[in-house]
């Protein structure tokens, strides 16, 4: 049987304050929330790997150094509103909203939202609730966000998702870069433009959705 508690200290100390993960509120959400919780009982052994974390159906669970470097870097605040887009079971849902005011996890598969739904429940999570919808549209019902975080790989930042930040609102994503290595990019809009930078090189898996459209040459 899996030593669960065992194996999200490891994670912690392991994975991520070795990597320059140093937000103490952010260190103390991933110490105490059981990622467990929130996969498949058949990944819940491998649930604290360091890497994406594969929960059926193409879908995956970010790798924990690359999430908390993303949080980190977006800096969630205790008043935040924020939207999650590729929530899938919720865990990142419930880190999130252990940290901000209210947490909105957009996933496109039903079936994902439902076992977010019942893992935040379980949890006692009360500030955060799953829907679904296609990610790159976002939820407009709940914008403006103080925060956006994309979980996994696309090749752009759609409009209608950057669209949705308040002023001063931040968006981390990884952005599929040149020779398809991943950006982590933070977009902050200030003033009304939304503007970007590049943090650090990460790996993470597609979400569905963000494909390019295909154009015609003549």
């Amino acid at each position: 049987m899996t030593d669960f508690a065992a194996a999200r200290y490891f994670m912690v100390e392991g994975q991520i304050r070795p990597n320059k993960v140093t937000d103490h509120r952010l260190v103390d959400v991933l110490s105490e929330l059981p990622r467990e919780a929130f996969v498949p009982e058949s990944a819940r052994g491998v649930a604290y790997v360091d890497d994406d974390l594969p929960i059926g159906k193409g879908r995956f669970v970010l790798e924990p150094m690359v999430f908390a470097r993303m949080l980190q870097a977006v800096g969630v605040q205790e008043t935040d509103r924020v939207l999650d887009v590729g929530a899938a079971g919720g865990y990142s849902t419930a880190v999130l909203a252990r940290l901000a005011a209210s947490v909105v996890g957009l996933d496109c598969d039903e079936d994902l939202t439902a076992a977010a739904t019942a893992a935040l429940a379980g949890q006692g999570i009360a500030n955060a609730k799953a829907v679904t919808g296609p990610l790159a549209e976002g939820y407009a019902q709940g914008a403006p966000y103080d925060v956006i975080v994309v979980e996994g790989t696309v090749p752009e930042v759609p409009a209608a998702l950057a669209g949705q930040l308040a002023e001063d609102g931040r968006l981390v994503a990884v952005v599929q870069g040149a020779h398809g290595v991943g950006e982590v990019r933070l977009f902050q809009r200030t003033a009304g433009v939304v503007s970007s930078r590049i943090l650090f090189e990460a790996q993470a898996h597609a979400l569905p959705g963000f494909e390019k459209k295909a154009s015609f040459v003549f």
